[in-house]
């Protein structure tokens, strides 16, 4: 896992370290002093922490004029055992959304598992903040086992996830290009069609 790192082609756009609004403003990071472990596996250095054990994440790029951040996950989220989504929402989205980001576009390729609580109120607390600016949250490209599992969880009446949201390519695009098919689907101004 040391080896997979977060998406690095937009880093001359955007960087969160150095953006004085973002969580991770000011954060250096060592090029081969590995910190970062899920569970028995070190994580590339250039991860973000942000207080869970098993869940990290990269900020690529936020947009405070039009309100929106991109942000690549990788680990297991697990919401049973560690409060994840509490972490998440609090260390990361908040400080986000107080400056502003009211959509939330989450790529889930390196999420690995997914195990959820019973207590959903902070996907609730989510939704409800954002919806009420003309917001929202989706997640791209989860596995299908994870996608299945919040899917259980109930979660698709806090965020958009799911077929309409999977196989995007969004490496290959800049990132107002990837926010605004994004912005697309949450509206249903476009719906993805296979073939």
């Amino acid at each position: 896992m040391h080896f997979i790192e977060p998406y690095f082609g937009w880093r001359d756009l955007y960087t969160a370290e150095e953006d004085e609004n973002s969580p991770f403003f000011g954060r250096l990071y060592p090029e081969f002093e590995f910190t970062h472990q899920l569970y028995n596996f070190y994580l590339h250095p250039q991860w973000d922490a942000f207080g869970s054990s098993t869940l990290y994440g990269k900020i690529l790029f936020a947009d405070y004029a039009d309100g929106y951040a991109l942000i690549e996950l990788i680990g297991e989220w697990n919401d049973t055992l560690h409060n994840d989504i509490m972490f998440l929402k609090r260390n990361v989205i908040d400080p986000l959304y107080d400056k502003g980001i009211t959509k939330f576009v989450l790529f889930c390729e390196n999420v690995l598992n997914f195990h959820a609580s019973p207590d959903d109120d902070y996907y609730a607390e989510w939704a409800e903040e954002v919806n009420e600016e003309g917001g929202w949250v989706a997640m791209l490209n989860t596995r299908q086992h994870v996608e299945e599992e919040m899917h259980d969880a109930r979660l698709q009446h806090y965020v958009h996830f799911g077929e309409d949201y999977n196989d995007i390519h969004w490496q290959t695009q800049k990132p107002p290009i990837v926010f605004h098919i994004i912005d697309a689907l949450v509206s249903g101004r476009v719906r993805r069609v296979e073939g």
